[in-house]
């Protein structure tokens, strides 16, 4: 969107705050990291007014704020059918906007941005941290307890927006390859809510007594553990059999293994896509987010059971 002879300036200014004025040059390699952090930036500015997934964008006086999607909505329809006309409203706008913008203020309301995402990334993982559980899963733990704690420690919003510093050990269901520093912190924090909220609504015992009985050493393992239970409790809604009966019998495989071979592996995915569709409308209040987030895993899932219905 912007040419070289616009960014150099950007990363010159940036450069001589690196230095604090006690020279004037940067190494190739430093001034290549300055270079990704205007373009992160500017990047950030551009998804904002694009972007309708993650954090909303509002914009009023021209500034721009995150809002959560993570926010729980009024008991009123109305008032929420408002907000998201606004919000809307206000994605358009910040299209107008950027495109009539140069490359130094779509930096610095790139900037702007990078800092309030990492401000609310923060606020949310505070949030997650007073009813974690993590199911003596010591992935998810060390992940969660010992490394997110880690990136908000030493994240430099300025110099540096495009490190996500941590390797993010524990897998969750949505692919976040594409994406890097505060962007990817805060999409793998929603990733968590969304598991903590499904997993939560479960009775503890259950979840525990599931992932044993999948793996007796799932605590070591690197694995997902709400695809795990996922699969469990579709499984049980294959059978027709309530989760007050954790455990699986022989006549459960063998009802789920005929439902399997009737299908190819498509119609499975369909199947099993309504299933969690039917799951969080009846225990989550058509929680879409939810939904979206637990359907990533049905595709694996499918292949999975279609494969052990020809054995």
């Amino acid at each position: 969107m912007y040419t070289m002879e616009e960014l150099v300036p950007i990363v010159g200014r940036l450069a001589e705050k690196y230095c604090a004025g006690e020279s004037s040059s940067v190494t190739y390699e430093k001034a290549e990291q300055l270079m990704g952090a205007v373009l992160y930036c500017i990047r950030e500015a551009e998804n904002a007014g694009k972007d309708m997934t993650g954090p909303a964008v509002q914009g009023t006086g021209g500034d721009v704020t995150y809002m959560s999607d993570s926010l729980e909505l009024s008991d009123n329809p109305e008032t929420d059918r408002g907000k998201t006309v606004k919000t809307v409203a206000a994605h358009q706008k910040a299209v107008v906007v950027l495109k009539e913008m140069s490359a130094k203020q779509a930096y610095e309301r790139g900037v702007k941005l990078v800092k309030q995402k990492t401000e609310y990334g923060l606020a949310l993982y505070n949030r997650l941290m007073t009813n974690f559980a993590w199911y003596d899963s010591m992935c998810l733990h060390d992940t969660m307890v010992k490394g997110i704690p880690e990136f908000f420690k030493w994240y430099d919003c300025l110099l540096e927006p495009q490190n996500t510093i941590l390797t993010l050990d524990y897998p969750v269901l949505r692919d976040l390859s594409g994406l890097a520093g505060i962007d990817r912190i805060y999409a793998f924090l929603e990733c968590i809510r969304l598991e903590q909220k499904f997993l939560g609504k479960l009775p503890h015992e259950y979840v525990r007594a599931t992932l044993s009985e999948y793996n007796s050493g799932y605590a070591e393992t690197i694995e997902n553990i709400c695809e795990i239970v996922l699969s469990s409790v579709l499984k049980h809604m294959l059978a027709k059999k309530p989760l007050t009966e954790p455990r699986l019998e022989k006549d459960d495989h063998l009802r789920i293994q005929f439902i399997c071979g009737q299908t190819d592996t498509a119609g499975l995915r369909q199947l099993l896509e309504e299933a969690v569709e039917a799951l969080c409308v009846e225990y989550f209040e058509g929680d879409a987010g939810l939904c979206a987030y637990l359907q990533c895993a049905v595709a694996d899932m499918a292949v999975r059971l279609k494969a052990d219905s020809l054995y």
